[in-house]
């Protein structure tokens, strides 16, 4: 295949409840290290959830910050490491030819409620609505922010696509550069949820909030006592480039992206279809040109819910049944569940195997539920596998929303 027509990720910039760089991020995935603590909610006390400890003001100016966004300081935080990442001289690239591309859940829902929280400590005085709340509040903002910051003048963007944002936002910055409408996408996910107490209040009102009174035992995807979800923020962002112009800058390459797809159950509202989500999976690796086999590891979506856990364990057996071969793990045990950043944070964490060999295990399981057991499932330890080639990411959202993501190990 053309070099143009092959797209590489060449810097990584996140925020995760455990770490604020890739380095960082790695090392506490491998050795079970939680992002996952008590804090106070809104309205309804002590709650589990991840939240970030980033630098706000490494990149942003603290009036700025007070005019933007929490998603919007995410989302500059880590397109700015992604940038000083991939060692793009940034001072001369044309911005115009930069694109900026965000997968989302919800946006605007913290700004909204804390103004409605000031309204009604105040007499419901509707002067104390802020004039910054529109710009708050569109969906586009913390693309948007980006380009502020960064003085990007082209495209930008975010994909309402639940928790398969992050997958997403990569998938459509990899085509607009295939399109050859930017030379250089800013792409991945980003998350404030736990900076609202409405989507605490909705998962309990579903019986899908997680809870435990050691906070970093409270996701455990996969485990017979899991309980829900713990709700959490974060966000990741690559620098996608064509091969063509990465290499004419000899800049460091950490994968290729090979395959993706993707569908919708078409069922229902929240609870996931397998044979769906099997599709999706199956379409991705033809798309790759692969074969089940090839495939060395699958990152699971694995949020921890009951029928969620349960329906996507006997998608990942029933797609990857010819291949003895493929490992398994999940990500959410360490760090919740980062909702639009998940599956690109998720990825993330796995990109460094294609130089160590090693698995990172999904943490948290005491008692493996019967009903989630799968081959080669990585739990608890790190696991050594030696070469690994290819990983696909599973990243699924509400209302039936399935991606997935298959990148390589990039070589010469």
């Amino acid at each position: 295949m053309d070099d143009t027509q092959r797209i590489v990720m060449t810097g990584i910039g996140l925020t995760a409840p455990n770490g604020n760089n890739l380095q960082d991020f790695r090392k506490n995935l491998l050795n079970c290290v939680s992002g996952v603590k008590h804090t106070e909610i809104r309205y309804m006390g002590q709650q589990v959830a991840g939240l970030c400890d980033f630098d706000e003001f490494k990149y942003q100016s603290k009036k700025l910050r007070r005019r933007g966004t929490r998603a919007g300081s995410i989302s500059i935080y880590c397109a700015n490491e992604a940038v000083k990442d991939s060692g793009l001289n940034w001072e001369t690239i044309d911005k115009s030819m930069v694109g900026v591309y965000l997968g989302i859940t919800e946006h605007g829902n913290v700004e909204t409620e804390n103004e409605i929280y000031e309204m009604h400590q105040n007499n419901l005085d509707w002067k104390l609505w802020s004039p910054h709340h529109n710009p708050r509040t569109v969906s586009n903002s913390p693309a948007g922010e980006i380009t502020l910051n960064m003085n990007i003048t082209g495209p930008h963007y975010t994909l309402g696509s639940a928790c398969a944002g992050g997958n997403v936002g990569v998938i459509q910055g990899m085509q607009q550069l295939l399109l050859g409408e930017v030379d250089v996408a800013l792409a991945g996910g980003i998350s404030e949820s736990p900076q609202t107490f409405g989507i605490f209040a909705a998962f309990a009102a579903q019986g899908a909030l997680a809870h435990h009174e050691d906070p970093t035992k409270a996701s455990r995807p996969l485990d017979k006592n899991r309980n829900g979800i713990a709700i959490s923020e974060g966000g990741c962002v690559y620098v996608l480039e064509r091969l063509s112009d990465a290499k004419k800058r000899n800049a460091k390459i950490y994968a290729e992206i090979v395959g993706h797809a993707i569908n919708s159950d078409a069922t229902d509202f929240v609870n996931p279809n397998s044979d769906r989500q099997v599709e999706c999976m199956h379409k991705a690796i033809r798309r790759a040109g692969l074969n089940i086999s090839d495939i060395d590891l699958v990152n699971m979506h694995a949020t921890g819910t009951g029928t969620g856990d349960v329906n996507e364990t006997k998608a990942v057996r029933d797609a990857f049944k010819e291949s003895s071969k493929t490992y398994v793990n999940f990500t959410k045990g360490h760090i919740g569940h980062a909702m639009g950043a998940a599956g690109a944070l998720e990825l993330a964490g796995n990109i460094p195997s294609f130089e160590d060999g090693v698995i990172h295990p999904g943490m948290n399981i005491t008692e493996l539920d019967p009903e989630c057991e799968v081959n080669n499932l990585v739990i608890n330890e790190p696991k050594y596998i030696g070469n690994v080639n290819y990983i696909l990411n599973n990243s699924f959202g509400m209302l039936g929303i399935n991606s997935a993501l298959i990148v390589k190990k990039y070589t010469a």
